[in-house]
């Protein structure tokens, strides 16, 4: 039988509930629980966030995009060959998905407004577009066999700018020699959040671009192409891929370049989370410290009778160890309960909103991530085991004879 475990299970059972060392043990407990639960519950909320944005990102932009060099610093750039860069691009084992686009300048004109916007033109021939996950009202833009799409998404802003609603019809002028005017009808409103994209962009039929250019260009060509790769953390390397073995004309854009501000928001967040979690490990020890501190003073009695009858220090060490342990384990199981129970109910039930203006989103948003759940429960055992080792080298200090007459 194992001494030091069994007297350390008695000392835990027969501890007076109304003591200091009761009191001050459950402040440990608490301490440990909240600790973690807040830990476990910051970094779902972080990581949440940070998918959120990202996807918002990377529907409008993919992961890198690919079009022709120009030096005349506008969004509507020379054409290149669609297929036999999708051939190309699907040499690489690293891309999961391409989409071709192509943007052109306009100005929407209604019976009382006017704003300039730039017109999207997308295709889904390759899939359908992650465009649709912002879709708020309406239907996405259908794409007939027959001719060019006239549906076009509207973001939230630009409609209550122009006071359209779906089904509303706008015409586009589209300032060009000679210059055009298309009659679009508004089939569905998006929103993502963002200003960068939603004060901004008008999403159509590709086809619609491509009519319009002067001379109109025929099916093969395209403005760009979005490249989707199977992990987004070979950004880098798969550029640089890019870089090395594509056409010297072509310019590959990455998405952390373009958007360069939101991802070093994103940046800025994660250290904020990483110094809190570590001022929350910080005082969670302390306080265990402190609990194993107080429980050797109380017991001082009792150690030097152990002592006395022949207990090692090490004995004696291993019992208020166990004893640490079981509060760490019992406080371990409390916060994990509470902060996935907590994740739980906002997941499924979204019970704290947040304003869209302000935050992106309109309610928090929970990732779940089995392996930092994992990683945080064993920060917080290793932390906590350190925390009860400290003290209990004051054993070795406590002289029997003195000890039994302590009081």
């Amino acid at each position: 039988m194992n001494v030091a475990r069994y007297i350390s299970q008695k000392i835990d059972g027969g501890a007076d509930s109304g003591s200091f060392t009761s009191s001050v043990t459950k402040i440990a407990i608490i301490s440990i629980a909240m600790g973690l639960a807040v830990m476990v519950v910051s970094f779902a909320i972080l990581q949440g966030f940070r998918n959120e944005i990202q996807n918002k990102i990377f529907s409008f932009g993919s992961h890198l995009q690919i079009s022709r060099y120009d030096t005349n610093n506008s969004l509507e750039v020379a054409p290149i060959a669609g297929p036999r860069l999708v051939q190309t691009l699907h040499e690489f084992p690293e891309v999961k998905s391409t989409q071709p686009y192509a943007v052109k300048t306009a100005i929407i004109k209604t019976t009382d407004e006017v704003l300039g916007v730039v017109l999207k033109g997308i295709s889904e021939n390759d899939g359908l577009s992650p465009m649709r996950q912002n879709l708020q009202a309406g239907k996405f833009i259908s794409f007939p066999d027959s001719a060019a799409s006239d549906d076009v998404l509207l973001s939230r802003k630009v409609a209550d700018k122009l006071r359209l609603a779906v089904g509303d019809k706008a015409l586009f002028y589209f300032i060009q020699s000679p210059p055009r005017i298309r009659q679009f009808r508004v089939s569905g409103i998006y929103s993502t959040g963002l200003d960068e994209f939603d004060e901004v962009y008008v999403i159509g039929d590709i086809r619609q671009i491509r009519e319009l250019n002067s001379p109109a260009w025929p099916d093969s060509l395209v403005g760009g192409m979005e490249v989707v790769l199977k992990d987004f953390k070979t950004l880098d390397k798969t550029a640089d891929n890019f870089y090395e073995r594509l056409p010297y004309d072509l310019k590959i854009d990455k998405i952390t370049d373009q958007y360069a501000q939101l991802f070093d928001w994103l940046q800025l967040l994660n250290r904020n989370v990483i110094i809190f979690l570590i001022l929350i490990i910080f005082v969670a020890t302390f306080n265990m410290v402190a609990t194993i501190f107080i429980m050797i003073l109380e017991r001082t009695n009792m150690i030097g009778i152990l002592k006395a009858l022949g207990a090692t220090d090490n004995q004696i060490r291993r019992m208020f160890f166990f004893r640490g342990m079981s509060l760490t384990v019992r406080g371990m199981l409390i916060g994990n309960v509470i902060a996935v129970g907590f994740c739980a109910i906002q997941y499924y039930f979204k019970v704290i909103p947040l304003d869209p203006e302000n935050y992106y989103m309109d309610r928090v948003p929970i990732s779940w991530d089995p392996k930092m759940l994992i990683l945080l429960n064993v920060a917080t055992f290793a932390a906590s085991l350190l925390a009860v080792l400290i003290p209990t080298y004051l054993i070795s200090r406590i002289k029997p004879v003195v000890a039994i007459k302590f009081d």
